[in-house]
């Protein structure tokens, strides 16, 4: 608010409140020759009216009323910019009691939640527990060539997995293809099962600082170039000179390295877009990408029927 404004609405405020206490004042006095529970000489209707001071407590309410006004206005915001002296903030209040009544509601309901999923997961284990293990039993590589298994992995799939790599498993933008047979931290059945239980945290940094805009494009050149696209010589050449900060993670040869989840860059396959922008992007903002743990959401039997049914997604 600017200070006009603010000045505006003190003036406004604490005016009206003077002129109130002075109505109020003049009228608890007698300013007529009438002695008080006299006739003022009107009279209508047969209604005479009389010389009366307000009432006592009336005024006193009043009064006390006015300098209530006053003390809140002194405590809390209400004369234009000033906060108060004790800080309060309708905004704030309004968010913490949103807040705490959310979080009344979401306990509620997760204390009856839980009992009931605790119930209901049980239950559930109970009956197909034994079935899990069953197949769970087997290696991961058997398991990928055995149909019932696949149809169980399947289901897990599609209720845990579709979310973000779609229901075919071919995947989206920032979401890899589960289908193609590339994977970052590895295809093997023991690296997928790996990345199920553990989860995988890729963290492509920026290359900005280190290259600036000219740098970028450069580098950019030379990336594409790995997988045999056709690029500006030129600048493919310098931006080589320059390799060895990416070397390190995608190797001298730019075919990645799956223990550090650095991408294989000549194999024409881009998890954030393989155009000239989508890799200038890369280069100058990074990238970080998580992969969640199933571990505890899934445990190790249906992490390994998943693991078989990812596997066999890239059979042969």
């Amino acid at each position: 608010m600017s200070s006009f404004w603010s000045w505006w609405i003190i003036v406004l405020t604490l005016g009206s409140l003077v002129a109130i206490a002075a109505l109020l004042w003049w009228n608890m006095k007698n300013f007529t020759d009438v002695e008080e529970g006299e006739s003022m000489g009107h009279e209508f209707d047969g209604i005479v009216e009389l010389n009366n001071p307000l009432p006592r407590w009336w005024t006193i309410l009043f009064w006390i009323c006015l300098a209530w006004g006053l003390l809140y206005l002194i405590l809390y915001p209400g004369l234009g910019n000033f906060q108060g002296l004790l800080g309060w903030s309708s905004s704030n209040q309004h968010v913490r009691s949103l807040e705490e009544s959310r979080q009344a509601v979401i306990d509620a309901r997760e204390a009856g939640l839980n009992v009931a999923y605790d119930r209901e997961r049980a239950r559930a284990e109970e009956v197909y527990g034994p079935i899990f293990q069953q197949y769970a039993s087997l290696e991961i590589t058997e398991i990928a060539e055995n149909r019932e298994a696949l149809r169980i992995g399947q289901r897990l799939f599609l209720q845990n997995c579709a979310q973000c790599h779609g229901s075919d498993a071919r995947g989206s933008l920032g979401f890899p293809n589960l289908t193609d047979g590339v994977f970052n931290w590895g295809g093997s059945a023991e690296h997928i099962y790996t990345t199920l239980m553990q989860g995988r945290e890729g963290q492509m940094p920026s290359f900005y600082d280190q290259l600036g805009d000219q740098g970028i494009r450069e580098m950019t050149a030379y990336v594409l170039s790995l997988s045999g696209r056709t690029v500006d010589r030129d600048l493919a050449r310098a931006g080589e000179q320059n390799w060895v900060v990416c070397a390190a993670c995608h190797g001298p040869d730019g075919r990645g390295n799956i223990a550090l989840g650095a991408p294989d860059l000549t194999n024409n396959v881009w998890l954030y877009g393989g155009s000239q922008r989508a890799i200038e992007e890369t280069l100058r903002y990074g990238r970080n990408g998580v992969m969640p743990r199933w571990d505890a959401i899934l445990g190790e039997d249906k992490v390994k029927i998943l693991s078989g049914y990812i596997l066999s997604l890239n059979a042969d």
